[in-house]
């Protein structure tokens, strides 16, 4: 059984979009560039098949991944989402107690997370250890780099 992926309708759409494309724009043209291929000649000495056939192979991979993923997704409405506690789409503020920085996340899955964006993935060490908290807990994460303490100031949507 698939894990739950959990997105916003915009990821969920843009999900749909990105595999209507790869159907009916990326699917047609492997196949012609296989047939073009085709004509060329003799396939076992035919280098432009063997990348047509292989790079059909991996769209399909890259379909088929996206599929799974579009059946396993839970679409989550931001309007229901309770923020007393640090969940998934919440945005978390929190003191770093060894930098004595600011920062702010959003806590996101695995394919919405973008670190550039202040989202990150709740599986990852940061969003874990953040995950279930409340305004005033220390979050203790274990990363790579050792143990960072958060103190969680504020969580909005």
């Amino acid at each position: 059984m698939a894990n739950t992926n959990y997105v916003t309708q915009e990821t969920f759409d843009k999900m749909q979009a990105d595999l209507h494309s790869l159907k009916t724009k990326d699917r047609p043209a492997a196949s012609a560039a296989i047939a073009e291929a085709r004509e060329k000649g003799d396939l076992k000495e035919n280098a432009e098949y063997d990348a047509a056939k292989e790079a059909q192979g991996l769209l399909e991979a890259k379909i088929n991944q996206l599929e799974a993923a579009m059946a396993s997704a839970r679409i989550l409405d931001e309007s229901t989402i309770d923020t007393s506690r640090v969940s998934i789409l919440t945005k978390v503020t929190a003191a770093n107690l060894v930098t004595k920085k600011m920062v702010t996340y959003q806590i996101v899955s695995e394919s919405e997370a973008d670190l550039k964006l202040g989202k990150i993935s709740v599986t990852s060490p940061i969003g874990k250890g953040l995950l279930g908290k409340e305004v005033g807990d220390i979050a203790e994460v274990n990363v790579p780099a050792g143990t960072l303490k958060f103190k969680i100031e504020k969580i909005t949507v």
